[in-house]
């Protein structure tokens, strides 16, 4: 039976920590004192071990090391990404990763001093455990131990989901339970930083609440982090954590991360990969998921630098050239970009947005520096203009990106007067450059991207033939902020209805086809929604008889097509379906996924039927 005794307390105003001795007859250990003449510090000790908590930091000798969940977008070791079941970050005090043998180096160096600041920059934002151990199997040359401990333990610790939950007693009772050696004892500090867990938490209760932060709770948020000190980079790392935690993101982004590993090994992307990372993104986008979920992502990988890198896209080679020609030549040949040269560049941000290839952007980058230095050392101010030219367009070109891809994939976009004008005066600065570029840049592409939803496609479409008509002075922007809006409302209430006409049919009626039916049902909703404060006056009719045939559409594809598509393999037919169906792919593949886990079905099997359709 294991027992222990524990120690809570606090090193200062913000590090909270408790300190635990476990193992057989613990009770019978006396395992610390505070030195009295400095009561800043209490000093934890067994046979060969020391850990002491000061005001500032700790200090550490002996054997053991630290661990703590990682934090998703920290620094990781790709063979710890790559592995779902390791969660956790692990360091064994003196050793080291020797790149050229590919194995661990023990030492006897294993004392140390950690300041707070460094162990929750390094570690996790809220809390770190430290260990050591005793008993007749930890005796002897401190490097052998901690092989030992690498050994014996390293897996456990780097997989337990008792870290994450913070589940002190289960740990205690892993550890010991590998242990299985009756004089082995345990002794385990936590730390936390109190000041990160109440921002983590309130963060926490307001994301999970709706998926999204108010510009009021945010400021509240920013006011905290002052109050408390927190820098920005801990707030971020801290947010992303959060985010990326909620189940509805951490399912979506847990599978771009798995693809992205694959492509890692082999150092290329396919058609299906692609395919599929290109889905995933633009589900990012409808079901609210930060992007920064996905660059962090990109730049873990990208750090590791084991991703063969391939044959140079025409894109990127143009875009070099003409960035080293106004920026980097060594001839200092000073030009001005062109019309042409604009919309090349114009056309290669868009490839690469597509592509989600990052060298793009790290030309701009390199270019920017390249300018500063310039200017710095005397060139002329040309070049600053010339580049900022670049910017103005490439600024005007990611806001109007942004808004129109809101627009078309994401249900309730708050459409302004403000939007409508400044997609107004984009539209006219593209097309400036040329006839009907900005149809070219953002609006062909929208229509021919088969996830673009019913409500997205009739969004876009008023949208371009709006602005079209307020140029000509035949329209004004408050007509056609009034079209959208009505959009924006039938959306709101066919999603309302199809939720709650899918909710009464299950639980109340086994019948909805004749009129009697559905006339009862229309009349049941309609009290409820307005009792529930989501609908004002009466159902409009035709949207109630769409959320009736979506629903026999799903019915007919789930139990008829489905079943024979999975069996027959039969890609074509899907495809059929979903072209003539009129219903929503990202309504349809989730109706798939649903089958499947509810079937117990190889996801898999699906993801080879899609292949070379999406």
């Amino acid at each position: 039976m294991f027992r222990d005794i524990r120690l809570h307390g606090y090193a200062n105003d913000h590090i909270e920590f408790y300190a635990i001795t476990a193992g057989n007859e613990a009770y019978n250990r006396y395992f610390f004192n505070t030195d009295h003449a400095d009561s800043n510090e209490i000093r934890f000790f067994s046979p060969g071990n020391e850990f002491i908590i000061g005001r500032d930091g700790i200090s550490h000798r002996g054997n053991g090391g630290i661990f703590c969940e990682y934090m998703f977008g920290v620094d990781q070791p790709i063979a710890d990404l790559a592995k779902e079941e390791v969660s956790n970050r692990l360091v064994v005090y003196g050793t080291h990763y020797d790149h050229k043998s590919g194995t661990l180096r023990f030492s006897d160096r294993t004392d140390g001093y950690l300041s707070y600041d460094k162990i929750f920059f390094d570690g996790n934002a809220v809390f770190n455990y430290f260990f050591a151990l005793t008993g007749a199997d930890f005796t002897g040359l401190l490097h052998e131990q901690q092989e030992r401990i690498v050994r014996l333990l390293g897996k456990a610790l780097k997989r337990s989901f008792a870290v994450g939950q913070e589940d002190d007693n289960a740990i205690i009772q892993e550890v010991l339970s590998i242990l299985d050696e009756p004089t082995a004892h345990l002794f385990l500090f936590k730390l936390i930083n109190t000041r990160h867990r109440e921002y983590c938490e309130i963060f926490r209760n307001l994301y999970f609440n709706n998926k999204k932060i108010t510009d009021a709770d945010f400021q509240m948020l920013a006011v905290l982090a002052e109050r408390y000190g927190i820098d920005r980079y801990q707030q971020e790392r801290i947010r992303i954590d959060v985010m990326y935690k909620h189940p509805d993101n951490r399912r979506i982004v847990d599978e771009y991360k798995n693809i992205l590993i694959a492509c890692n090994r082999k150092g290329e992307i396919n058609k299906l990969e692609n395919a599929r990372l290109t889905r995933l993104k633009t589900l990012s986008v409808r079901n609210k998921i930060p992007g920064a979920l996905f660059y962090t992502l990109d730049e873990m990988l990208k750090k590791d630098k084991k991703l063969v890198d391939l044959e140079e896209s025409n894109y990127i080679s143009e875009t070099r050239q003409i960035l080293e020609g106004m920026f980097l030549s060594e001839r200092h040949i000073e030009s001005t970009i062109d019309t042409e040269d604009m919309l090349k560049l114009l056309y290669a941000k868009k490839q690469a947005a597509e592509n989600r290839d990052h060298a793009f952007e790290e030309m701009l980058l390199d270019a920017s520096k390249a300018c500063d230095e310039k200017i710095r050392d005397g060139a002329d101010i040309s070049i600053l203009e010339g580049y900022s030219y670049i910017i103005t367009y490439f600024d005007r070109y990611d806001a109007t990106s942004s808004a129109i891809n809101r627009l078309a994939f994401m249900e309730n976009v708050k459409v302004t007067e403000e939007m409508i004008r400044s997609l107004l005066g984009n539209k006219s600065a593209f097309d400036m450059l040329a006839p009907d570029l900005f149809t070219k840049l953002f609006l062909s592409g929208i229509f021919e991207d088969k996830y673009l939803g019913i409500y997205g496609r009739k969004k876009v479409t008023h949208l371009a033939e709006g602005l079209k008509l307020i140029e000509e002075n035949r329209m004004t922007t408050h007509a056609l902020l009034d079209h959208l809006q009505r959009i924006d409302s039938d959306e709101r209430i066919y999603l309302t209805l199809l939720e709650h006409v899918k909710e009464r049919i299950r639980n109340f009626y086994s019948k909805y086809t004749t009129k009697a039916d559905q006339e009862a049902l229309k009349q049941e909703l309609t009290e409820e929604l307005q009792h529930k404060k989501l609908l004002e006056g009466e159902i409009p009719l035709y949207l109630f008889h769409e959320v009736i045939l979506t629903i026999k559409k799903e019915a007919v594809y789930i139990h008829n097509l489905l079943p024979q598509i999975i069996a027959e393999k039969d890609g074509s037919l899907r495809e059929d379906f979903l072209e003539n169906s009129g219903l929503d792919r990202f309504y349809v593949e989730e109706l798939e996924r649903e089958f499947f886990e509810l079937n117990g079905l190889n996801l898999e099997e699906l993801y080879q039927i899609r292949k070379g359709l999406n």
